[in-house]
């Protein structure tokens, strides 16, 4: 598969098999990030895998998911991610600017992970304090979000634009996003 295929089939999954990832695949994943384009190439983001099921059912305590669809988007028991990846801004490396460096770090990691036919929910909608300590960071590390993983139980489906954002599940519990069309997303062509 094609890298721009991997693009177009990636979507933002909240419900996956109770398979576990391996040790291999979740490193391949930190490395796909850690091979990212970074500001000035100080590269100041790391890593914490979690993976054993006590800190993952943890973690699991601490984010949110799916507000458009809430209650009904937060996976049940059974359907509940395997993994997350955590990404941290080391401060000592670079105290703020490390935005963009993130993004597309975490990109990466969703990409890699789409490649394997894993999905992958980016999330922003977590306690950072609460995961910051359990996962032991320093005052100079900062949370900046964390990426559910494990295999599919779900495959979401791109929507035709109807003038909302909003995603939601079908009859079916097939779960659609809305995209906006490329004509609308092109201010211009010069």
């Amino acid at each position: 598969m094609g890298v721009y295929e991997v693009i177009q089939n990636r979507r933002t999954v909240r419900r996956f098999a109770q398979t576990p990832l391996s040790a291999v695949q979740l490193r391949d994943y930190v490395d796909a990030a850690r091979l990212a384009p970074s500001g000035a190439n100080l590269q100041p983001l790391k890593y914490v895998i979690v993976q054993s099921k006590e800190m993952v059912n943890r973690m699991f305590e601490h984010v949110r998911w799916a507000a458009y669809i809430a209650p009904e988007g937060t996976p049940e028991a059974g359907e509940r991610p395997t993994a997350y990846i955590a990404q941290i801004a080391d401060l000592e490396i670079k105290k703020s600017g490390y935005e963009l460096d993130a993004g597309a770090a975490m990109e990466n990691i969703l990409l890699a992970a789409e490649e394997d036919g894993v999905g992958a929910c980016w999330m922003g909608a977590i306690d950072y304090a609460e995961i910051s300590k359990m996962l032991g960071l320093k005052e100079t590390e900062k949370l900046i979000g964390v990426a559910a993983l494990g295999v599919k139980a779900e495959q979401p489906v791109e929507e035709a634009w109807q003038g909302d954002v909003k995603y939601y599940k079908d009859e079916t519990g097939t779960l659609h996003v809305p995209k906006r069309p490329l004509d609308e997303v092109i201010l211009g062509e010069m």
